[in-house]
């Protein structure tokens, strides 16, 4: 293959990023905006030497799956990858990955995989799996015409889509954000320029309950103070549900979205909302799932897999704001959280206080390193149930190494990454443990990523 060699291919898969995958005499090419099944004519834009990338010139045969998107510009946006096809192929093509994850890294065997449905995210033919995000960061910038945008960062660049309604989002979002973007226009207040590293307002970050209605605002700014901030709260205010506004200051040169400091201008420093029977306090900065009916799914699974008797010692490793913490203490005898964000943590310790939960105790710290060092100080004391969310990368290899020291009966892994997961999987089975269940759940319906629960026992229990 040359560059700018047009070529015709039939898409047979996808890969992490949502990219069709086709060949051409054995070579592999990816293919944005390609679907699975699709036949397409593209053109070579780059060459590697075992594989290249592609683009889109013409669809010659739809696949059979292909649906028109609903977002107009869900080919531009790096956000739904997947909005073209059909849902109940996207949920094929996510239990698909972390069955072949499985399979190809982590070694296990396919016929005898323990693995159970996806949990798709129910929905009406009408209105469709969308609007479930409670969560939005928005970039703020300038057009083409010098006039204020907002909207998301298209797929693997710095350029914003302007984009005047998210389909996965609250159509609250809308108008919270016209509302600040004419406040800027108003009082000539600059958005942010990545380049120049100047300007004013950066991201806008919007968290709403999906149990209580509260909502949060927090503007990312490159100074100390936002001008004429009062005015700008009081519209804001005026917002049903309005219950969080704030400043972030973030002046680093950096792709980081939040900086360390946060300033309330209005209401509290918080909103609540609720999974299951337990309320949660969130703050602009904690981790918390952003789908709110798939995550209680998630995390029933997650305690059913514990199995927990009122009897167990359970670690809690990445516990955010002591989401499954809660969960499983409600079960547990004493439940242990670990967490490398302090606010997080902060906001652990109110939520345990809020749901009057006495048998759970936090830790700041790297999970790597916190439980290592209690493993030491305690070295009589064990766990019998650790549970572990770690974030894409997976977990540390030292901290793999202490939880097979540590030896506990059952270990729940959490992940967004099916292909670490595997990896860690595979070190872990290695170790005296085998394979028990394995649960996908579609917390991101029209994007790529994929949730998976997986339970392993000792081999000895």
């Amino acid at each position: 293959m040359e560059k700018n060699q047009l070529f015709e291919t039939v898409i047979e898969d996808m890969n992490e990023e949502g990219e069709g995958i086709g060949r051409v005499n054995g070579y592999t090419l990816f293919v944005k905006d390609a679907l699975i099944g699709d036949k397409i004519r593209g053109k070579v834009i780059k060459i590697k030497k075992s594989y290249g990338y592609g683009k889109l010139l013409q669809i010659l045969e739809p696949s059979p799956f292909r649906t028109e998107p609903l977002c107009p510009v869900a080919s531009p946006c790096g956000g739904c990858q997947l909005q073209a096809m059909s849902y109940e192929r996207q949920l094929q093509f996510k239990e698909n990955k972390v069955r072949s994850h499985l399979v190809r890294i982590g070694g296990f065997e396919k016929e005898t995989l323990p693995m159970k449905p996806i949990i798709g995210m129910e929905y009406t033919e009408e209105r469709g799996p969308f609007r479930y995000r409670n969560k939005g960061q928005f970039p703020f910038g300038r057009g083409r015409d010098g006039q204020i945008i907002y909207g998301f960062y298209a797929g693997r660049t710095h350029s914003i889509i302007q984009t005047e309604d998210c389909f996965l989002g609250s159509p609250v979002n809308r108008r919270v954000l016209e509302t600040i973007r004419l406040f800027m226009e108003e009082y000539r207040i600059s958005p942010y320029d990545e380049t120049a590293h100047q300007g004013l307002v950066r991201h806008v970050l919007i968290r709403i309950g999906y149990h209580t209605g509260q909502i949060m605002v927090c503007l990312v700014i490159n100074g100390s103070q936002l001008p004429y901030s009062s005015v700008l709260t009081e519209r804001l205010m005026e917002i049903k549900g309005m219950t969080s506004v704030s400043i972030n200051l973030n002046c680093r040169k950096t792709n980081v979205i939040l900086g360390e400091r946060i300033e309330v201008l209005a209401g509290l420093p918080y909103i609540t909302d609720k999974i299951g029977s337990l309320t949660y306090r969130i703050s602009p900065q904690s981790f918390y799932q952003v789908n709110p009916v798939q995550t209680e799914k998630l995390y029933e699974k997650a305690l059913e897999f514990a199995g927990l008797t009122g009897q167990e010692t359970v670690w809690d490793l990445y516990c955010g704001i002591g989401t499954i913490s809660l969960f499983l203490a409600q079960r547990a005898r004493q439940v242990y959280g670990v967490e490398i964000v302090p606010a997080a943590i902060k906001n652990a310790k109110e939520n345990a206080a809020l749901n009057q939960i006495q048998n759970a105790e936090f830790f700041v710290g790297k999970a790597e390193e916190v439980l290592p060092a209690w493993h030491r100080d305690h070295p009589e004391e064990t766990a019998d149930v650790i549970v572990v969310d770690p974030p894409r990368k997976g977990c540390d290899e030292a901290l793999l190494h202490t939880m097979a020291q540590m030896a506990p009966k059952k270990i729940v892994y959490v992940s967004c990454n099916s292909a670490t997961l595997a990896r860690d999987l595979k070190a872990l089975c290695s170790v005296g443990y085998c394979l028990e269940q394995v649960q996908p759940v579609d917390m991101f319906p029209m994007g790529v990523h994929v949730e998976t629960v997986v339970l392993i026992q000792r081999k000895d229990t």
